[in-house]
């Protein structure tokens, strides 16, 4: 692979608008794709190409990235008839950065390999700031001579680190997700609690924060809530489809984690409120509503 491979882009949402941005700056070669060519238009300007669809980004790419939404999007635009796979010429690289199911991330890399092109799994954490600071976490599934390879790619976006084999990325950012969905509503909650017991709620999260309840959750979120701030870092609809990710790989394990599962169904109910394109931080709502109570917010 070239000093500065040809870099191929699928997905330029609030997170792979920021990610790809950091590689462009790089100096190296981009092309993009995204169905809504308007939010490309910033990368456009700073001198990425746009391609028509996957296939033809792949055509010009020695490496092609894939951020979207949902694993039939991942499906679509890898494996589709007009998707990278399609366009990939051998020794190709595709590098799905999506959250999505462990058992995609391997039938994409037995498709990959079976066309001389690699595959790897590689989800992120970080949120929208980690994004724009170029400080995500990276969990790499895949074959670790290829993840190694893409390191300076990576190295622009944050820290990778290498899980194992193909799905194990996947499995790495599921179980990150579990982690901060109980984290969230454990904020919440004490924010909620704080609030009704009489606390300054401000006061109460620069309190806490420097103790045992310091968490990343509670740094990147608390203030917003207590603004009223609930723009999407990271969308409601694709946490809980992350969610529904996990609670489907904790049924084929026969893995009971009611903690996992009581987190999905408050976010479920956002969804339900016609609140999924909110942030993740938005989970307060939830609770304000079942507690008929609402959390003063700062100006």
């Amino acid at each position: 692979m070239a000093d500065k491979p040809r870099v191929g882009w699928i997905g330029t949402g609030v997170m792979g608008q920021a990610m790809c941005g950091h590689i462009l700056k790089d100096g190296y070669p981009v092309r993009v794709f995204n169905r809504t060519p308007s939010k490309a238009q910033t990368l456009i300007e700073n001198g990425a190409l746009m391609a028509e669809n996957p296939k033809s980004v792949a055509e010009g790419s020695d490496v092609v990235f894939t951020i979207v939404g949902y694993p039939h999007d991942v499906s679509e635009v890898i494996l589709g008839d007009k998707g990278v796979l399609q366009g990939l010429k051998p020794g190709g690289v595709i590098v799905d950065m999506t959250t999505s199911e462990p058992s995609l991330a391997q039938k994409i890399y037995k498709f990959a390999k079976e066309r001389g092109c690699e595959s790897v799994d590689a989800p992120v954490s970080g949120g929208d700031k980690g994004a724009k600071g170029g400080t995500l976490a990276i969990f790499a599934g895949g074959d670790e001579k290829v993840v190694e390879t893409l390191k300076p790619l990576f190295d622009c976006m944050g820290k990778v680190t290498y899980m194992g084999g193909p799905g194990l990325g996947q499995c790495t950012k599921l179980g990150n997700q579990i982690t901060i969905a109980s984290t969230m509503v454990g904020l919440v909650e004490g924010m909620v609690f704080a609030h009704k017991a009489g606390l300054d709620v401000e006061t109460y999260i620069r309190a806490i924060s420097s103790g045992a309840a310091g968490s990343k959750s509670l740094e990147l979120y608390a203030n917003r809530i207590l603004k009223g701030d609930f723009e999407p870092g990271f969308f409601v609809n694709h946490f809980v489809k992350d969610l529904g990710i996990s609670l489907r790989e904790c049924q084929q394990m026969g893995l009971s984690l009611p903690g996992l599962a009581l987190a999905q169904q408050l976010y479920v109910s956002l969804k339900a409120h016609g609140e999924g394109n909110l942030g993740t931080q938005a989970l307060v709502l939830a609770l304000e509503r079942l507690n008929n109570v609402q959390l003063p917010r700062m100006q």
